[in-house]
């Protein structure tokens, strides 16, 4: 049997205006460069200044409602047939999520945010070192624990019910079926994929040039290169991309599963390694305090917009928090898609307590680890981590190892976790896109894998060698700008996720009241036939007892 042609395995009204959307936007970026940085800014200025408090309250109540719906009764829904079983394990399916999620974003910033926030609080923060610290962990811990999670969980609860349980296409649109019923079929359907492709393309390609930023500026805080440039940075961005080629034409479980777990591996050792090396007893506690820190705070941090500080609070809030509710937002639709799709099998409760429990507690753990070792290495010695002009954010993480035992080893092993993050953001991404523009196919054909890994890796370069970093930063901010629409999305797979299960939830208990009432009806027959047998014996009995002839028949 021939195989298709190329063109009948896509979806052409989700691939060809994204391809058009994507080289459009790369082309003005390149080629008028500045004005595009101040056209995107100054639209990013608006959405963020005067709906900040939007973000603050749609990402808390998202996480109300997760919440909710996982200790409710629509917890033991199955996201699947009832005897399906989980695809992968639980320690594969967790390392896949958080490697999608968030993970380098973590490596990234582990010191790097709460050294600045500790170094830099936000306004109405006083109280000296020890105060700074406090609220330094709180905030980290909001911008990374449970909302960002929740926003993934909206998303991917809702796809995972009407892919694994309905059997519906993976992409965006059939989330939205019980609303909009057969108009996702349509030009809305084709609309919503569109901006998911588009957003996801662009949050993976600026990864990828930010990303290599880091790298080389680690290469040269550790004296590995010479003043490394942009050629190096293209070469990693040329050797991630082909490291996530070959993993994303491997599939799911092999190459994708496989990295995840090699990722997981190197986290969990750098984390044990600062933990054992370190002030171990001291930062165990720090993380306990950090924790009930977090707790106490998490109701006014969720809903603080900074104005009871005036212009100076608007401004950090936005600059930081709205900034990663967009940023988060931006991403949901590729790891939306990516967990539910390795999600299989799992009731609802068990989704949502695993994607939001598990990788924020083990986000905190890190942050106090890591981010942890730096603020007390920069207490202990001011100047160590935080120079003149602030903390280095490329090079935060390679400072603070360069105070430990064996740095030079352990600075290559975390280049090399960088770059396995990097590559399993990639491949993922890849691998969501390719479903979208396929039209939900799970198994999308690998001439497809391939063209839209070259293409994130080449929007990156691209933008890298024309303009830098500024171009990477406008296409960053487009894509956060791209979140408040599908933040409607959104809204709307909460209204209809919360349909589905109580339709679902009314034909169970419909289901169970049938089956009452036919036992009912099976007992009530049974006592019947159980009846007529006792009365067919007493007549039986009786004529037996009966007289004939003047005696007693014996």
């Amino acid at each position: 049997m021939r195989p298709e042609p190329w063109y009948r395995t896509i979806a052409p009204w989700v691939f060809w205006p994204s391809v058009a959307i994507i080289g459009a936007f790369v082309l003005w970026a390149i080629i008028w460069d500045d004005a595009a940085n101040r056209a995107v800014m100054a639209l990013n200025s608006d959405v963020v200044g005067n709906l900040g408090w939007y973000y603050m309250v749609l990402v808390s109540l998202f996480v109300v409602f997760v919440v909710w719906v996982g200790l409710s009764r629509f917890g033991d829904i199955k996201l699947g047939k009832d005897d399906d079983k989980p695809d992968f394990s639980t320690a594969s399916w967790l390392a896949m999520l958080f490697a999608a999620g968030m993970g380098i974003g973590l490596v990234y910033w582990g010191v790097a945010e709460p050294l600045t926030f500790y170094d830099s609080p936000r306004p109405g923060v006083d109280g000296g070192e020890a105060e700074a610290a406090r609220a330094a962990f709180s905030q980290t811990f909001l911008h990374w624990g449970i909302h960002p999670w929740a926003i993934y969980v909206v998303v991917g609860l809702a796809i995972a019910y009407a892919v694994h349980r309905k059997g519906r296409p993976v992409s965006i649109r059939w989330a939205l079926e019980p609303l909009l019923g057969d108009r996702v079929k349509g030009r809305a359907g084709d609309v919503i994929d569109v901006i998911a492709l588009v957003g996801t393309v662009f949050g993976v390609a600026t990864s990828l040039g930010f990303g290599v930023m880091q790298i080389s500026a680690g290469a040269d805080f550790l004296g590995w290169a010479d003043n490394p440039g942009t050629a190096l940075q293209v070469a990693l961005i040329v050797g991630i991309t082909l490291l996530a080629l070959i993993s994303v034409i491997s599939g799911l479980g092999k190459g994708m599963k496989w990295l995840s777990n090699t990722n997981m591996v190197l986290f969990f050792c750098l984390m044990a390694f600062i933990l054992i090396a370190g002030s171990t007893t001291l930062l165990l506690s720090d993380f306990t305090e950090n924790i009930g820190n977090y707790l106490q705070a998490l109701p006014s941090l969720s809903f603080d917009t900074g104005a009871a500080y005036g212009e100076d609070g608007k401004a950090w809030v936005s600059g930081w928090t709205v900034f990663y509710w967009g940023w988060w937002i931006s991403w949901a639709p590729f790891v939306g898609i990516f967990i539910a799709r390795v999600s299989k099998g799992r009731t609802v409760r068990q989704f949502v307590g695993g994607v939001l429990l598990v990788p924020s507690l083990l986000t905190f753990f890190w942050y106090s680890v890591i981010g942890g070792s730096a603020v007390h290495q920069e207490r202990g010695e001011p100047g160590s981590m935080v120079g003149a002009d602030g903390v280095d954010k490329d090079s935060a993480l390679f400072q603070l190892l360069d105070h430990f035992p064996g740095g030079a080893l352990v600075a290559g092993l975390t280049m090399l976790l960088i770059v396995l993050f990097f590559v399993t953001s990639s491949d993922s991404g890849s691998y969501v896109v390719d479903m979208l523009a396929s039209g939900g196919d799970p198994t999308p054909p690998r001439w497809s894998r391939v063209f839209w890994s070259v293409v994130e890796g080449t929007v990156a370069i691209a933008l890298l060698v024309a303009a830098g970093s500024d171009a990477l930063t406008t296409l960053q901010t487009v894509a956060i700008i791209i979140a408040l629409p599908f933040s409607f999305v959104m809204i709307a797979m909460c209204v209809a996720t919360l349909k589905s299960f109580r339709a679902e939830r009314a034909a169970y208990l419909a289901a169970q009241r049938r089956k009452t009432e036919e036992r009912l009806i099976e007992e009530a027959v049974a006592a019947l036939e159980e009846a007529e047998k006792v009365d067919k014996a007493a007549e039986l009995t009786k004529g037996a007892k009966a007289p004939v002839g003047g005696r007693t028949r014996r």
